[in-house]
């Protein structure tokens, strides 16, 4: 069964983005290389993934986008903190992607 994913990703400005995927490198990619006009990312650019963990279906990966896109933003640097201690309070200043974090249940 296909993975879903749930992400943040930190923008150029410093803002925060929630979404969710079925395909974690192409979206981020998507991001990257503003292939959607209208995404919230495309003139915020360069972004970096600070966090992503994967969900056994898409309903699963929305529900978790929808609950921490009600967080502050501090509550979503803490969780991409849990996962990646080297991130640095405030601006991440992240230069690698962070790996992604596996849902309990998951195979691998």
């Amino acid at each position: 069964m296909k993975p879903f994913w749930c992400y943040i990703v930190e923008c150029a400005d410093g803002a925060l983005y929630t979404g969710h995927t079925d395909d974690l490198e192409r979206r981020f990619a998507q991001h990257q290389d503003g292939y959607f006009e209208n995404c919230y990312t495309f003139k915020r650019r360069p972004v970096h993934l600070i966090w992503s963990q994967e969900f056994e279906s898409r309903i699963a990966a929305l529900e978790a986008e929808r609950k921490i896109k009600g967080w502050t933003r501090a509550k979503k640097i803490a969780l991409a903190q849990a996962s990646n201690p080297s991130l640095r309070s405030g601006r991440t200043d992240v230069l690698t992607t962070v790996r992604p974090e596996r849902s309990e249940g998951s195979d691998n």
